[in-house]
């Protein structure tokens, strides 16, 4: 009989090893603080696999409390909500100590998934294995029943002629008893029949030993019957403890999402990236090095801007103003696309985790915004490729890796512009008209909005996404102006359209990820456009400045947020209203002569920065 397998691993914690998060008064907080740090060293984390150091299994310990997630007020100021445990193990200020250990939980979480992914994969190969030998002894048993059928019809065959060779022997007897005077002369005969008897025996004895044999084959039989069934129970076993595996590794996907949220939310639900682009070729001749432009050494999230003073009044004069920015990150011009995309992937998984996701670039014409977004074009080597592409290749990746865990997504996407505050679709076949489109509520007393008739295509592959964007690239508004000899006349807005399942646990999630390319801001002076031209750039400078309207609105927390004072920020209402995740790119141009251009978009990045919106909340069921 086959033995059965040696036990697994100890099993990881499950979901009630998880961390309290009690919410703690301000008099608990300033109490907490004014107690000082606690005597004695800290605790050592334990590892969430139950491992000491070298692999050796540490010994139980009480489990550790760690604070609630951070929230950050209007100031700035960060405040904690851990309980009393957590409140000593670290102070309610140090939010980078709190998002380290989320971050530490995270990996944690991570490892212990790809330990219960191999032993997940061990034990299905056991079961494979299993289910190999079940069929052969399953064709052995078939074999051996037809055998033993055959068998005992040869025994039954042999009974016969054995019953008939005794009354032969008997008649032969009583014969040899009423012919006893005709003994000398039968004789002859009685050898014979003697010789027939010996050999009738002989036959006899083989029969026998032959009913023996098919006894034992016959036990044989029973002691293989007994092992196909302890192979049926140990199959059953292994199968209990497989769906036990996969209901622990779908609640440690369960904590990865939340401690990923968590991070996100310490981060804070709206961020702003600054990129300062390099000079290009033709601008080296007239401008040597970005004298006005500094970065800090060890200090990625600021950017100081200076001029020399040339004001006339009777104050002092000073050297140079300076103007200080700070935002979550600076990218100076030497900023690789990968470099810039790193810092958003763990934004862009949010969508994949069902929470919707926004990121849209501004800033003047010329500065970069649509090569950030998606790349040269025409397109050039993958590593400039543009945030588009990259986030939808994420995508796709993150969603074969989840569905090795039961999880099945589709995705479709759809590209429009906003030119001149009319929608048009970018998708449509070149000289395709399609109907009017209108930004409407996806239902009475909705606040969900969405625009009837446009297109949207089911997409699988980056390389399907690449052709739609030069697709919408080659249909979107773009003339040459005074400032930029390829200008975007236009607001163009992408959306990944996200839908995930879970057969097995009936869950679903749907989310979406926009990505919009705002059209660059320029003065009329400057530009010198006219006709047509200047009725593009009043268009974008009003939905620009409608935009503002809203930011402000939202900073100041109005009663009445402007939306719908543009198509621009009406489409974006449900992003920048608190149920998206928002990521806004200000790009600058390095070139002295837009100073005055720079500096307006730093200060309304500032203030973008400065607003308080909502949490974003994940759409599943």
């Amino acid at each position: 009989m086959a033995s059965r397998p040696e036990a697994g691993p100890a099993e990881l914690p499950g979901p009630s090893s998880r961390v309290s998060r009690l919410p703690v008064t301000r008099a608990q907080q300033k109490r907490a603080l004014s107690a000082g740090p606690p005597a004695g060293p800290p605790q050592q984390k334990r590892s969430r696999t139950g491992l000491g150091p070298g692999g050796a299994r540490a010994a139980p310990k009480a489990p550790l409390r760690t604070g609630g997630p951070a929230t950050t007020g209007k100031n700035g100021s960060a405040t904690s909500t851990a309980g009393a445990k957590g409140a000593s193990k670290r102070p309610p200020w140090d939010l980078r100590g709190q998002v380290k250990d989320l971050q530490e939980a995270l990996e944690q979480g991570r490892e212990r998934l790809q330990v219960l992914e191999r032993e997940k994969q061990e034990q299905s190969q056991r079961l494979q294995q299993l289910q190999r030998e079940l069929g052969e002894r399953e064709s052995q048993e078939s074999s051996l029943c037809a055998r033993v059928s055959s068998l005992e019809v040869e025994v039954a065959q042999v009974r016969e002629k054995l019953e008939q060779s005794q009354n032969k022997v008997k008649a032969l007897e009583a014969e040899e008893q009423r012919l006893k005077a005709e003994e000398e002369r039968l004789k002859a005969e009685e050898q014979r029949l003697k010789a027939e008897e010996e050999q009738r025996r002989q036959e006899r004895d083989e029969a026998w030993g032959r009913a023996q044999a098919l006894l034992q084959q016959l036990e044989n039989a029973e002691e293989q019957l007994q092992e196909l069934q302890a192979l049926r129970e140990l199959e059953a076993s292994q199968r209990s403890l497989l769906a036990q595996r996969e209901e622990h590794i779908h609640l440690l996907e369960m904590e990865r999402r939340r401690l990923h949220n968590d991070i996100q939310e310490l981060r804070g639900n709206i961020r702003v990236f600054c990129r300062v682009r390099p000079l290009l070729p033709e601008e080296r001749e007239r401008q040597r090095g970005m004298p006005h432009l500094h970065f800090p050494s060890q200090d990625t999230r600021s950017l100081v801007l200076t001029r020399p003073d040339d004001s006339q009044l009777g104050r002092e004069r000073r050297a140079e103003l300076r103007y200080d920015f700070s935002f979550d990150r600076v990218f100076p011009p030497a900023a690789s696309q990968e470099e810039i995309f790193q810092e958003i992937q763990l934004l862009v998984q949010s969508a994949l985790d069902g929470y919707p996701v926004c990121i849209f670039a501004y800033g003047q014409t010329g500065s970069g915004k649509t090569f950030t977004m998606e790349g040269p074009s025409p397109a050039g080597a993958p590593e400039s490729r543009g945030m588009i592409p990259r986030a939808v290749r994420h995508l796709f990746r993150g969603a074969r890796d989840l569905a090795a865990k039961g999880w099945q997504y589709g995705f479709s996407a759809s590209f429009l512009e906003i030119y001149n505050e009319a929608l048009r679709d970018l998708l449509l076949a070149r000289g395709q008209h399609g109907s009017e489109l209108e930004i409407r509520r996806l239902a009475p007393g909705s606040d969900e909005l969405h625009v009837p008739n446009l297109t949207w295509v089911p997409v699988e592959s980056e390389e399907q996404v690449l052709e739609l964007l030069q697709q919408a690239g080659s249909q979107r508004s773009v003339a040459r102006t005074a400032l930029n000899e390829r200008s975007s006349r236009s607001h163009s807005v992408f959306q990944l359209r996200i839908q995930g399942l879970h057969t097995a646990r009936d869950l679903r999630c749907t989310s979406s990820l926009t990505l919009v390319d705002l059209a660059g801001s320029e003065r009329l002076e400057k530009s010198g456009s006219v006709g047509s031209r200047l009725r593009e750039t009043q268009s974008i400078n009003s939905s620009l400045s409608a935009l503002g309207l809203v930011i402000s609105a939202l900073c100041n927390k109005e009663p009445h947020i402007p939306y719908r004072n543009s198509k621009l920020t009406f489409l974006l209402q449900n992003c920048l209203g608190g149920h998206a995740k928002v990521l806004m790119f200000v790009t600058i141009s390095p070139l002295e002569e837009n100073f005055g251009e720079s500096l307006n978009s730093l200060r309304f990045a500032s203030k973008v920065n400065e607003c308080m919106i909502g949490t974003a909340q994940a759409n599943r069921k």
